[in-house]
């Protein structure tokens, strides 16, 4: 398990974390108290701490966040690395701490690693939100501010609000496939120590297509019979220090794998021609 200093903290969190989105079916159905595959999707994350993944992403959009607090309450808190986000209508301060709060209960801990604005609203003030921000660090239930669906001008301004504490993450749609569109970013954020989360690194599953197989055979040959999907995710910790992808955790078996392949690293020859070719 390769381990890297997420973004301006001084936290060395696992390269690959765990995602926990899963799709709106399985959020309609949480509304009806239905949880489909909730102890599955529990043991995943489990599964996944157990082999060195230390980085969890939710959000309370998810509905995920009660499965993750009880994966994780046999664990020592001070090694893991807790990102929940906060859903774009409740920016405003009041509503901010409250939807803190019930986070906090959600996930049954005394403190948020990352409390990320899931999506900007348009009707909040940025500026009363990023000070609020602040305002709730200070409190201790939370460490450190991140952004998600932000561009790049957004997330300047809202580093440019605050005045005690830095912007630490920004989540965004990265991976092999969609990749350019981020350059000014990603570069913004590698000169800025801001780490980026990448949601998506497996393309909404694009890496399995057949068509595709021929130009991650080619990357086989270097490193060994290795899938699409671990190249990919190699893809990204390779061509960036800054980057923590967040496949999603929906299983044991693909938790386990992308574990026993996250120390693969790819040499820049391969990396060109995945770029080339992808």
């Amino acid at each position: 398990m390769i381990y890297r200093e997420f973004g301006n903290t001084s936290f060395k969190t696992s390269t690959i974390g765990m995602g926990t989105y899963y799709d709106m079916r399985w959020i309609f159905k949480t509304y009806l108290g239905i949880y489909s595959g909730k102890d599955q999707k529990i043991d995943a994350y489990r599964a996944g701490i157990d082999n060195g993944i230390n980085l969890i992403d939710t959000a309370e959009l998810y509905r995920t966040e009660k499965l993750v607090g009880t994966a994780i309450k046999s664990y020592k808190r001070d090694e893991l690395f807790i990102a929940t986000k906060v859903f774009p209508t409740h920016l405003s301060p009041k509503s901010l701490e409250k939807a803190l709060n019930r986070s906090l209960k959600n996930l049954d801990t005394d403190y948020i690693d990352l409390y990320q604005i899931h999506f900007p609203n348009p009707a909040v003030d940025l500026k009363k939100t990023m000070r609020t921000m602040e305002k709730m660090i200070d409190t201790g239930k939370m460490r450190h501010i991140g952004v998600s669906n932000f561009t790049l001008n957004l997330l300047k301004r809202a580093q440019g609000i605050l005045s005690k504490y830095e912007i630490t993450s920004i989540q965004i749609n990265y991976n092999v496939f969609h990749r350019n569109s981020q350059k000014a970013m990603i570069d913004y954020c590698n000169k800025n120590h801001i780490a980026v989360m990448a949601y998506f690194p497996l393309g909404h599953g694009k890496v399995t297509q057949p068509q595709f197989n021929k130009y991650f055979d080619h990357v086989r040959k270097t490193i060994g019979d290795v899938p699409n999907a671990n190249i990919a995710l190699a893809y990204l910790i390779s061509r960036n220090q800054n980057v923590f992808p967040i496949p999603r955790a929906s299983n044991r078996a693909h938790v386990l794998q992308n574990a026993k392949n996250s120390d693969i690293l790819l040499n820049e020859d391969d990396i060109k021609y995945l770029e080339k070719n992808l």
